[in-house]
């Protein structure tokens, strides 16, 4: 209505005065409303022709959307495991910080789990301290085992020595038994010193292993009796909470509640239709009005262009897609944010608001090497935008209306 009153100025409007100024035709005689589409033809032809125009021009290079709201991400509240409930320390609409608690599950079973491995440990520390006083011991055998073999080749090589010089004091059977006894001392050396070995291997290798994998069992179990206690992932209020002690969850089943985050409105999300693809780009200036702001207008700047368009989502199925049923028209989803920083604040998280978005050509109009008629149209062009801007505060203005009074509230 707007751009045709504008138009009927510029067209009807003048060939009217022409009519009854210039040509001396009056209202009610020479311009009836019989004859009115003969007298004022060309005016109104124009004015229809213009208004097509222009209401095209405003809505292509300054387009707007109903559908810009202040999207927000709910936290499910779910555990990570199954159990029933044992106590619950929130309630619904009730605010919590990050890391409160919202309910514990029964927690027999992660309990003994976890006093078994803390046994286990102990076990192993033990063992270890056993094998340490084992190595002690091993060592004090070798040293016995040495001191054995060194007697043993001192008999040998005396008796030997003896035999070698003929000597009636000494059987040569005896010596051989003194040559044996060396070998089997040696061999006992021997066997002690592996003995020592494999405590040592014991002791700096194999409990240590032993250790660390109670030590991670410990840590399992910790973090299973962990899983028992649900906190708040974030700050936000509390929402759809209904748990009771001896409800059974079950996180494949259903959540327990939605945590709605605590965090002020930052930006909207619009969605433009496809026809202004060309047009929407990073650094556009736009407005919007929101119904829970009401009569206010609200500067704001694209800052991202979604390049796809979700209508058109395939998602793995066992059947064969129709493209016709892809074809439903989907709009551009468009992220603005406020101009001037704080401009959203106090508007509710998922309100919905009007949002216009305008071209600018200042850039193309910098350049001094275009046309005469180019730079006519691109004025003409951000010009234009006003008209959409004064709708978009009549838009503002009547919004309360006709929420309050015209829909019957």
């Amino acid at each position: 209505m707007l751009e045709l009153l504008l138009c009927s100025s510029v067209t009807v409007l003048p060939d009217f005065l022409y009519r009854r100024f210039g040509q001396g035709k009056r209202l009610g005689r020479e311009i009836t409303l019989f004859t009115i589409w003969y007298e004022l033809r060309w005016g109104i032809v124009l004015c229809l022709l213009l208004t097509i125009a222009l209401i095209t021009a405003i809505f292509y290079f300054h387009p707007a959307t109903k559908a810009a709201t202040s999207v927000f991400r709910t936290v499910t509240i779910l555990p990570q495991t199954n159990g029933r409930v044992a106590e619950t320390f929130v309630d619904i609409n009730q605010s919590v910080k990050q890391g409160d608690p919202l309910f514990r599950l029964e927690d027999f079973e992660q309990k003994a789990a976890l006093e078994t491995a803390r046994r286990k440990l102990d076990e192993i520390d033990a063992a270890l301290k056993v094998a340490t006083i084992q190595v002690r011991e091993a060592e004090g055998r070798i040293a016995q085992a040495e001191g054995m073999l060194a007697q043993a080749q001192d008999e040998y090589e005396t008796r030997n020595a003896l035999l070698m010089q003929n000597s009636t004091a000494v059987a040569r059977r005896d010596v051989e038994r003194a040559e044996v006894q060396v070998a089997t001392q040696q061999g006992q050396v021997d066997a002690a010193i592996a003995a020592r070995d494999a405590l040592v291997a014991q002791v700096e290798h194999q409990l240590p292993a032993q250790r660390a994998s109670a030590e991670a069992a410990l840590a399992q179990a910790q973090v299973e009796l962990d899983k028992t206690l649900v906190v708040a992932g974030t700050d936000g209020i509390v929402q759809q909470f209904a748990l009771r002690p001896g409800d059974v969850v079950n996180p494949m089943l259903r959540p327990a509640g939605i945590l709605v985050p605590a965090r002020r409105v930052t930006g909207l999300a619009a969605g433009f239709g496809q026809i202004e693809s060309q047009v929407m780009k990073p650094g556009m200036i736009g407005e919007v009005t929101c119904a829970a702001k009401p009569w206010q207008i609200i500067p704001m700047v694209v800052t991202q262009v979604q390049e796809v368009i979700a209508s058109g989502q395939v998602r793995p199925t066992d059947q064969l897609q129709d493209v016709q049923n892809l074809a439903q028209g989907g709009t551009i989803t468009v992220i603005m944010e406020p101009l001037y920083q704080g401009a959203l604040d106090g508007l509710p998280q998922g309100a919905t608001c009007i949002a216009n978005a305008y071209s600018s050509n200042h850039d193309k109009l910098d350049d001094p090497e275009i046309g005469g008629f180019r730079r006519f149209a691109l004025h003409a062009v951000d010009a234009v935008g006003l008209v959409h801007a004064l709708i978009l505060r009549i838009q503002a203005l009547l919004l309360p209306i006709q929420t309050l009074v015209l829909k019957g509230h």
